[in-house]
C-alpha cells in the first residue's frame, strides 16, 4: 500500500509523462504546413505492419508451434484447436471488406471467438 506522499508522487509522475507524450510532437516539429517526410512515411507503414504483427500473434497459439526455434505447422487434431480462430479471422475480414468499419470487424471477430471457444468448442 502506498503512503499518501508516495501515492501523490505517482499521480505527478504519471501527470507528466501523460503531459509530455502528448506535448512533445509540437515541439519537436515546426508548425508548417507539411509534417517532416519521416513522419508521413511512418504514418503510412506502420499501421498495416502492426496489424499484421498481430494477426500473427493471435494465430500463432492455434496454428504455429515452435519447433527448434523455428515455426512449423502443427498437426492438427481437432476442429476445436483452430476453426474458432480461422472463422474469426475469416468473419473480420468479410465485415471488413463489408462495412468498411474497422470496431464493428473487430467487434464482430472477437464476440465470433468468444462464442466459439465458450460454447460451440468448450
Amino acid at each position: 500500500m502506498l503512503t499518501p506522499i508516495q501515492a501523490v508522487a505517482a499521480i505527478a509522475v504519471m501527470a507528466v509523462v501523460t503531459f509530455l507524450t502528448r506535448a512533445l510532437p509540437f515541439l519537436l516539429f515546426d508548425r508548417g504546413d507539411h509534417p517532416p517526410k519521416l513522419v508521413l512515411y511512418l504514418g503510412r507503414v506502420l499501421p498495416p505492419a502492426i496489424i499484421a504483427m498481430l494477426i500473427i500473434y493471435c494465430l500463432k497459439g492455434p496454428l504455429l508451434a515452435l519447433r527448434d526455434g523455428f515455426p512449423h505447422l502443427l498437426a492438427l487434431q481437432t476442429a476445436g484447436e483452430w476453426l474458432p480462430a480461422f472463422l474469426s479471422v475469416l468473419v473480420v475480414a468479410l465485415l471488413h471488406l463489408w462495412k468498411r468499419n474497422t470496431l464493428l470487424s473487430i467487434f464482430g471477430g472477437t464476440v465470433l471467438y468468444m462464442v466459439l471457444i465458450q460454447a460451440v468448442f468448450p
